[in-house]
């Protein structure tokens, strides 16, 4: 108390004795050098003058905050070795394919449906099955995936309507994308077409959110499995989809395609290929 005392008495008489513009000084040269002394210590962290940083502290600093499980939530499995020659990198989405799946509608009842499988997808792809549906024969599809719950729905309803699918020459179908492509009442894929598939991904996270993340990814992995079962595929498909890295993409061969009832017809050839000039040509 007398410590208190004896400081306030200092303050007030430091203050009865110097005009106001001189506190006004001593208060900027104070705020002045706390700044400077601030930003000296800044810089000296940043070079590491101080010595190495607290690697718990960088991960505590690094460490994203918790959130929802991303499109794909992963399915941590024992990835197959890099030096496997069926493995491709997982093409990257851009331009068309990187925006949401559109859907046009073209000659010979042909529904060319593009893009990401982003989510909500569906219920736009179920409207335009809604107002279009008596026009389409067959679900062309050319996408690098991307929602399984959407995806999902699309195949079924594909199923239900009795439509096609099918990949053209040289188009892809990935990810997710084989999933609505296993709808099909018959199944097409041309010439030097792609269909692959990977694990499910997402970034991991830590603790609880982890343990959520696991819980969402192995309910997706038995609804997938079920599906495909009740689409008439080969649960193998599903196996190969798990043993791949997110990155990479198995792409099945030819003779896989009919072995694991993934195809119901003969390859298409580029002049087998109907043309795209039709009246009710729309784009959604």
């Amino acid at each position: 108390m007398q410590i208190s005392a004896a400081i306030q008495h200092h303050v007030r008489a430091f203050l009865a004795g110097n005009p106001d513009e001189a506190i006004l000084r001593w208060i900027f040269g104070s705020v002045v050098m706390v700044t400077a002394i601030v930003l000296a210590a800044d810089l000296a962290g940043m070079n590491g003058w101080l010595g190495k940083p607290d690697p718990a502290a960088e991960v505590r600093r690094d460490t994203p905050s918790p959130d929802l499980p991303s499109l794909l939530p992963s399915i941590p499995l024992p990835a197959i070795p890099d030096g496997d020659k069926r493995l491709t990198p997982r093409p990257q989405a851009d331009g068309l394919m990187a925006k949401p799946m559109g859907f046009e509608l073209v000659g010979g009842g042909r529904l060319m449906a593009t893009g990401t499988i982003t989510p909500g997808i569906s219920e736009a792809f179920a409207a335009e099955i809604a107002k279009r549906g008596d026009y389409i024969k067959t679900v062309v599809l050319n996408s690098p995936g991307g929602s399984v719950t959407d995806a999902l729905a699309m195949g079924k309803l594909i199923r239900d309507k009795n439509f096609a699918t099918e990949i053209e020459p040289g188009k892809y179908c990935a990810s997710s994308c084989p999933l609505v492509f296993v709808g099909g009442v018959e199944r097409r894929v041309g010439d030097k077409a792609i269909l692959g598939v990977h694990q499910v991904a997402a970034a991991g996270q830590a603790g609880s959110l982890l343990r959520d993340e696991m819980n969402v990814a192995q309910n997706i992995s038995a609804r997938c499995q079920r599906y495909l079962g009740d689409m008439g595929i080969n649960l193998q498909v599903w196996v190969h989809a798990m043993e791949t890295p997110h990155d990479k993409l198995f792409v099945f061969k030819p003779d896989e395609l009919k072995s694991l009832n993934l195809v119901t017809a003969t390859s298409t050839s580029p002049s087998a290929t109907p043309p795209r000039s039709a009246p009710g040509k729309v784009r959604s």
